[in-house]
């Protein structure tokens, strides 16, 4: 099993995070999905690790384990995704938290 990929985004950029994770994992994340990431993610804290929320993205090329947890006070939101095993699938990952980091 490879090494989590972590990081940040600000929590305006969830939801397109998510959506595009899933297109490259082959999952439609639907509403459903998101109304339940959403409320699963309210009262986390990214500074205690047994308070994390953690979904499945399992598709037709990967099966991702999304750990998602609030900056308590702010609009970053801790992201780790472990599953991607592919060098390709790794990259898109990185570079999906390094984009909705900074915009």
């Amino acid at each position: 099993m490879t090494e989590p990929i972590a990081g940040w985004i600000w929590g305006r950029n969830l939801r397109a995070f998510l959506e595009l994770l899933s297109r490259y994992a082959g999952y439609a994340l639907d509403e459903t999905d998101w109304e339940t990431i959403e409320a699963g993610v309210q009262d986390t804290d990214d500074e205690a690790p047994d308070s994390w929320y953690s979904y499945p993205l399992v598709g037709t090329n990967a099966t991702l384990k999304v750990a998602l947890a609030r900056a308590v006070g702010g609009q970053e939101v801790s992201v780790s995704v472990t599953g991607a095993e592919t060098p390709e699938l790794r990259l898109r990952t990185d570079t999906l938290l390094s984009a909705f980091a900074s915009v």
